[in-house]
């Protein structure tokens, strides 16, 4: 079952899944979040500064693969960091494949992922709670900080790669992922798994958030993740392992330094949120 063709499919059904979840995390209409996300920017130097410091490391994630060339790394940790696994790859994706679950587990790697990401920005923004919206910053920097170095260091080829009875399911569903996905993508960018750690990241933070219903659906996107990541033939055990070992402590020092930058110095958001609910409580009393 074919979903994608191109990137341009991709972006298509990223912008898509990103307003259903918006409006899904918010119970309001996505041109609002947006338009508040925008305002946000242009009002308050803080969170102006949390958003472009994200987005600083999302572009060195980026172009780590440029940074891959300046430095001389000819050895192949593979076998080193995954030989206690064994070989229960090929067995687990045979007894579970199935082409509606591959293509469940692809849009949900390719798109959901992502989508999730930007979304909880809108989410946290709309909410008014800036204590998460600066948590989730500094988390997403810290997975992203904390990975480039070993994906710079320590290769570790994907499971399809170096097992030849694995296959790399991603291609059922998007023929042109190595074409079109794989510039972001180093084959041997494996350990840590930075889908599991995000994802894990993000219900973590979520599960803090007070939003019931985001915290569901963060929580179930991280568990599809993390199917999706062996059903797929791409990580080991062990990128999975060190994924949720790295997310733990990007989700607890991001909440750590966004409940001091919230508590420290309040922004105006967060003000205006107080004045209204401290009216409402007057004219209810």
């Amino acid at each position: 079952m074919i979903l994608f063709q191109s990137m341009s499919s991709v972006t298509m059904w990223s912008a898509l899944t990103v307003t259903i979840l918006i409006w899904y995390g918010t119970s309001r209409q996505p041109f609002g979040t947006a338009y508040l996300l925008l305002r946000s920017l242009a009002t308050s130097r803080k969170y102006l500064l949390f958003f472009v410091s994200m987005s600083a490391i999302l572009m060195l994630n980026k172009n780590e693969l440029k940074l891959e060339r300046h430095f001389d790394v000819s050895y192949d940790l593979t076998k080193t960091l995954t030989g206690w696994e064994g070989s229960w790859h090929a067995g687990f994706q045979s007894f579970l494949h199935s082409d509606w679950l591959t293509a469940v587990c692809v849009f949900f790697y390719v798109v959901v992922f992502q989508s999730v990401m930007i979304a909880s920005i809108g989410v946290y923004t709309a909410d008014r709670n800036l204590k998460m919206y600066y948590s989730f910053c500094i988390a997403l920097l810290l997975n992203y900080c904390i990975a480039v170095p070993f994906y710079l260091f320590v290769p570790v080829n994907e499971v399809w790669f170096a097992e030849p009875q694995v296959r790399f399911l991603m291609l059922d569903s998007f023929p042109t992922f190595e074409h079109a996905y794989r510039s972001l993508s180093g084959l041997d960018n494996c350990f840590p798994s930075l889908h599991t750690s995000i994802s894990v990241t993000m219900a973590l933070i979520a599960s803090r958030s007070g939003n019931r219903r985001w915290m569901i659906f963060a929580w179930i996107n991280a568990g599809i993740i993390i199917l999706s990541i062996f059903y797929l033939g791409i990580h080991w055990m062990t990128d999975m392992l060190a994924g949720c070992a790295l997310s733990v402590f990007a989700a607890t020092i991001g909440l750590k330094i966004g409940a001091w930058a919230d508590r420290t110095s309040p922004d105006p958001l967060l003000r205006r949120k107080k004045s209204k609910m401290q009216t409402s409580r007057s004219l209810g009393s």
